[in-house]
C-alpha cells in the first residue's frame, strides 16, 4: 500500500472554507479509501482532442490507492485517454463525495489482470475474461478532494507523490 497523501484544506473562495488550524478538522485519506473502495460506480471524466470535456460512469476496483477500471478499445473514452491521460474521477453520495485528479494509463503488469478480473467479478458479478482483450487502465491521483454537508469544517484536499 502506497504511503498516505499529504492532507491539507483546499482553497476554495466564497464557500466559507475555513483554514486548519494544526490539522483540526481535515479528514483522513482512510475516509476517503473507504469510499472509493465501496464505490459501484465511479464517474470518469476526460478531454476530447477538442478540448470539450467528457463524462461517463465506469466500473472499477480501488487497489493500492489506484483506480483500474475498462473500457472498450473504440470507446470515447479510450479515445480521450490516448490523446491525453489526465483525467478525473468522482464517487460518493450527494453528501459525502471524493474527487480525484490524475492520471489513466495502459496497465502493462500481467500480474494486475488476476486481481482486476478476481475484484471485479467478486464486487459486480461479473467476469472480465471474455473482454481480457480490451484495454485496463489504471488511474492513479496526484490529488484529491474529499467533500461532506460539514463542507466549512471538513473539506480537505490531499496530494500524493509518486
Amino acid at each position: 500500500m502506497p504511503a498516505a497523501p499529504q492532507a491539507s484544506r483546499p482553497h476554495m473562495p466564497g464557500y466559507g472554507i475555513k483554514a486548519a488550524t494544526e490539522g483540526k478538522g481535515l479528514m483522513p485519506w482512510g475516509w476517503a479509501r473507504q469510499r472509493l473502495s465501496q464505490a459501484r460506480v465511479y464517474w470518469l471524466s476526460t478531454v476530447r482532442p477538442s478540448g470539450a470535456p467528457h463524462c461517463m460512469p465506469v466500473w472499477g476496483i480501488w487497489h493500492d490507492d489506484a483506480l483500474i477500471f475498462s473500457t472498450g478499445s473504440q470507446s470515447q473514452k479510450a479515445r480521450n485517454l490516448a490523446a491525453n491521460p489526465v483525467c478525473t474521477i468522482a464517487a460518493g453520495e450527494d453528501d459525502e463525495a471524493v474527487v480525484v485528479e490524475g492520471k489513466a494509463e495502459l496497465v502493462n503488469d500481467d500480474g494486475l489482470w488476476p486481481i482486476f478480473a478476481d475484484s471485479y467479478k467478486e464486487k459486480y458479478s461479473f467476469d472480465m475474461s471474455a473482454m481480457k482483450s480490451e484495454p485496463v487502465y489504471v488511474f492513479r491521483p496526484t490529488k484529491a478532494f474529499g467533500l461532506t454537508t460539514g463542507l466549512a469544517d471538513s473539506a480537505t484536499r490531499w496530494t500524493f507523490e509518486h
